[in-house]
């Protein structure tokens, strides 16, 4: 069975600035997600203060 991920909705991590795509566990809650990864969430404190 062949997927097409091509076509998956995309954000930009504001911690580090990486590219990520839609996952099937964010599937009811996409507009809320922020952060591409549970560590980039934990770290959101350190980077807002160095900017």
């Amino acid at each position: 069975m062949a997927h097409k991920k091509a076509n998956l909705p995309k954000k930009i991590c504001p911690v580090c600035q990486r590219p990520f795509t839609w996952r099937k566990k964010w599937e009811k809650d996409w507009d809320n997600v922020v952060y591409c990864s549970e560590r980039c969430r934990r770290s959101k404190a350190k980077s807002e203060l160095s900017k």
